[in-house]
């Protein structure tokens, strides 16, 4: 290993009595899997994926957008029918856990994310399966539905944070980036997905740096930071630095 990232991980270890490396002690504390419940924010509601409550509102918001599932290991769907089969297949699950993603004004479910690879132990948790419809991409909605599944991840004990996706989907690596989550590197040929290598390219964001991306975060998100047409004034990206 370089001298130069030894001197990068200096902060991150302690010698022991032999003079060797050891990471930092992290205290012991637990850390629930997530409960289930609603997540509520100005613009969204985050409810628990239920195929009676949310199948029909996300099946009209997915038609015709068959670029959503290009990454994705299940869809696209010719038929209500199937795609009400696939989220009668996640509901429940608690790893997965599903939420769809409802505009509070309409009422109607634009999207769906969930929490996955849920470790307590190791207080680690990966957010993932993410869906946005037309309307809802590139929208407030959209980015306050992220933070409310950081806030809760973080204000339940986990102490990192991940995201990981397809480094062909510039959109989402790009999504990522725009959250404040740092990359840490690609890893090649980690799965198959419809038949098609997948490399997966890993971005986190650590316990130790959400309370200033909160602070970002709640700013960005008040109304006062839109105009008429729901155009942000200031960046998030602004925010944060």
């Amino acid at each position: 290993m370089s001298e130069k990232l030894i001197a990068e991980y200096e902060p991150q270890f302690e010698l022991n009595a032999q003079g060797e490396r050891i990471g930092l002690p992290v205290l012991s504390e637990h850390v629930p899997a997530v409960p289930r419940g609603n997540l509520a924010g100005n613009y969204v509601l985050l409810e628990p994926l239920n195929a009676d409550l949310h199948a029909l509102d996300l099946w009209e918001a997915f038609s015709g957008a068959d670029c959503l599932w290009t990454y994705m290991p299940h869809g696209p769907f010719a038929l209500e029918a199937e795609y009400r089969a696939w989220v009668e297949s996640k509901q429940g699950d608690h790893d997965p856990y599903f939420y769809a993603i409802i505009d509070r004004q309409t009422g109607k479910a634009l999207g769906v994310a969930s929490y996955l690879r849920i470790d307590p132990a190791s207080r680690s948790i990966e957010v993932g399966w993410i869906t946005f419809s037309p309307q809802l991409q590139k929208s407030r909605l959209a980015t306050e539905a992220m933070f409310l599944m950081m806030h809760n991840a973080f204000a339940l004990g986990y102490r990192r944070y991940e995201w990981k996706c397809n480094v062909l989907n510039f959109g989402s690596m790009s999504a990522a980036e725009r959250l404040g989550m740092t990359y840490e590197g690609t890893f090649r040929q980690a799965t198959v997905v419809k038949g098609r290598n997948r490399d997966s390219a890993w971005f986190a964001i650590m316990d130790s740096e959400w309370p200033e991306m909160r602070t970002a975060f709640e700013a960005w998100l008040v109304p006062e930071n839109f105009d008429d047409q729901g155009n942000q004034l200031v960046s998030l990206g602004t925010l944060r630095e």
